[in-house]
């Protein structure tokens, strides 16, 4: 076991109960990473540290916060997680809240097969693969949706995120710097009068910016 992943794993302050397990699914994961990186390209690395740091861990440093807006509602929760690509942030988030629905968003063929196979190998079945792009999906079919690596929020892309989104759920951006967020933000103030940025920390990265941008969504 990777003594990175488990550290970093209790870094983030999730519950030694949950590290083991979550961690043997993680190295499973970053193996199917690895052996089909290649031809589906997938990820911008293929070393075992820089997929633990860059992309597991930091999928899930934002799990507290994403507890907090899922315990906002009193119904059962589903999140989506668009533009998923190789399961960033949905496959780690999926193995960690197994109480919660995820519904991984991609268009691209080879991607939806190797998203469905992750999510056999792993035993999540709290997930399932759509293969579409963004615009097409049906209004209305997530109370959180996340998305990471993903196009910059202009004003096409945030109508599309919103009306994917239930009315007063939330959308989670997963972004870098704070000025490249006030850019995108006052591209779409007329859209977005409200917003928060909550910063991220992410184990062996402490000087990357890493931020969280959380919009709910409000009758416009």
């Amino acid at each position: 076991m990777n003594d990175k992943l488990i550290d970093g794993l209790t870094q983030l302050g999730i519950t030694s109960g949950q590290t083991g397990a979550l961690a043997q699914k993680m190295e499973v994961y970053i193996k199917e990473l690895q052996l089909f990186n290649s031809a589906y390209n997938l990820v911008n690395t293929d070393s075992h540290d820089e997929l633990v740091i860059r992309h597991i861990l930091d999928s899930l440093a934002p799990w507290k916060l994403l507890t907090s807006l899922a315990e906002k509602s009193r119904k059962d929760i589903t999140f989506g997680d668009i533009g998923s690509g190789g399961g960033l942030p949905g496959i780690p988030l999926a193995a960690l809240f197994s109480q919660y629905e995820f519904v991984l968003v991609e268009r691209m063929d080879k991607r939806c097969a190797f998203l469905e196979n992750c999510a056999a190998i792993l035993g999540l079945q709290n997930v399932s693969v759509v293969k579409s792009e963004a615009e097409r999906i049906k209004a209305g079919s997530f109370d959180i949706t996340v998305f990471r690596a993903f196009r910059p929020l202009d004003q096409k892309m945030i109508k599309t995120l919103l009306s994917l989104t239930v009315e007063k759920g939330y959308l989670a951006a997963y972004k870098a710097k704070q000025t490249s967020i006030d850019e995108e933000m006052t591209g779409i103030k007329d859209i977005i009068k409200d917003y928060k940025v909550e910063k991220l920390v992410v184990p062996y990265l402490p000087d990357a910016e890493r931020n969280l941008v959380i919009i709910r969504k409000q009758t416009i």
